[in-house]
């Protein structure tokens, strides 16, 4: 395989990775609230939703290890329980949030059943294939992606030409900060620790005769290309969902803006064609999830078979009983969740992205240490106690905008380095 080739179809792995169909939900409501200042939203949710996620390949690749290894220098006891929360959100919170999607998207529309129904018969079926591990959604991954992808042009290209340029005012006291906060919705940097791993173990198995900096050269190439191409279609959504903001009600919800716009740019045919593609895309993603946690609890237990059934009945219980709930609640519901576990998670990135000479195992303690006492009063704020603590967060430079832990840990880590110079 050419060089060329050999990038598109890494860049293309990578690619699939983030752009799950959950994510599909984000960026019009997003744009449709932004008004003039869409392009600033879509600076910060770029930022969550792209590079961090894209800087957690480039630590994978660095690393050659698992979402375990990216811990380690902490402490042993640290990595495993951030993996096991890192497992349990995404069991918890992206999982069933595709049922909720599949529901919204594919079958209310058309059909007056409850959430539930759709919930029991969505994860049944997801576990019948986490069991099997059939090599059918593998198949089917491969022309989902780019079907979704070119309808999604057509939506954008089709509402460029034809809404004039004309947007209206920002519903967002600070649209970068909204930009970013939304970003964390897509999960990416947790996909990217988890799942992460699982590509660059492909891309060895491919390329055993190149050397570590050649795989390596290869994964930063791609993760360009698959970072263009993400831009391209988020920034592509906020831009359609803000041209479109006389079209809708301002109450209007992720799922149904999403479709809406489909509806108003390409009828009903291409609406039903894409929530059927948007379902798939979505269970592929399910199922994804449910392994992934299954396999690495059956790891932590000696390979066992019981261990792996275990757990993938409880995944599926588990999205069964938040899966029942409409995709906005899921996302509320979410996030304290990713105001606690998205700065470590993003913090862990970085350092395991930076020069070894600057990333001790003290500087990790000391960084990690301070992003998660710096993210508590965000934390705090965000399940709706803020104003008890608003003292405390008006002397934290940035916690007014939920992001207190960011120059307290680049703080640290300039810190430690000093100190240890």
């Amino acid at each position: 395989m050419n060089k060329t080739k050999e990038t598109l179809v890494t860049a293309f792995a990578l690619f699939s990775l983030f752009f799950g169909a959950g994510n599909l939900i984000l960026p019009p409501l997003l744009g449709f609230k932004s008004g003039d200042f869409w392009w600033l939203v879509t600076l910060g949710f770029c930022i969550s939703a792209i590079c961090i996620p894209i800087m957690g390949i480039f630590a994978h690749a660095r690393l050659q290890g698992t979402l375990y290894d990216f811990g380690k220098k902490v402490s042993p006891k640290f990595a495993l329980v951030f993996a096991l929360l890192i497992y349990a959100i995404a069991a918890g919170l992206p999982s069933p949030r595709t049922a909720s999607v599949t529901h919204e998207i594919a079958i209310q529309p058309y059909f007056d059943t409850p959430y539930i129904l759709t919930s029991v018969i969505y994860f049944t079926l997801v576990f019948v294939f986490v069991m099997n591990r059939s090599k059918i959604l593998d198949i089917l991954g491969k022309f989902l992606t780019p079907a979704i992808i070119f309808i999604l042009l057509l939506i954008i290209g089709i509402t460029i030409f034809s809404y004039p340029m004309d947007f209206g005012d920002t519903v967002f006291p600070n649209p970068f900060t909204a930009g970013v906060l939304e970003g964390y919705q897509t999960f990416d940097a947790i996909g990217a620790v988890v799942v992460g791993g699982v590509i660059i173990v492909s891309i060895n198995l491919k390329n055993k005769e190149d050397s570590f900096q050649e795989k390596r050269a290869l994964v930063r190439r791609a993760g360009w290309i698959a970072g263009f191409a993400l831009l391209l279609i988020y920034a592509g959504l906020i831009f359609t969902g803000a041209l479109m903001h006389k079209e809708f009600d301002a109450d209007v919800s992720r799922t149904a803006i999403l479709n809406g716009i489909s509806l108003k740019t390409l009828g009903n045919t291409a609406n039903l064609f894409l929530g059927i593609l948007v379902s798939l895309a979505c269970f592929t993603t399910a199922v994804g999830i449910v392994t992934g946690t299954a396999d690495f609890i059956k790891s932590r237990f000696d390979d066992s078979q019981k261990a792996f059934t275990i757990t993938a009945i409880l995944g599926c219980v588990l999205g069964v009983g938040v899966g029942q709930f409409n995709v906005d609640y899921i996302i509320d519901v979410a996030l304290p969740t990713l105001m606690f576990i998205y700065p470590i998670t993003i913090i862990l990135i970085v350092l395991n992205v930076l020069p070894e000479k600057y990333t001790s195992p003290l500087v990790f303690k000391v960084v990690v240490g301070t992003t998660f006492l710096f993210s508590i009063p965000d934390f705090i704020g965000s399940i709706g106690y803020g104003d008890s603590i608003s003292t405390i967060k008006e002397l934290i430079p940035l916690s007014v905008y939920s992001m207190g832990w960011v120059l307290p840990a680049i703080m640290a880590f300039i810190g430690v380095n000093v100190i240890k110079k």
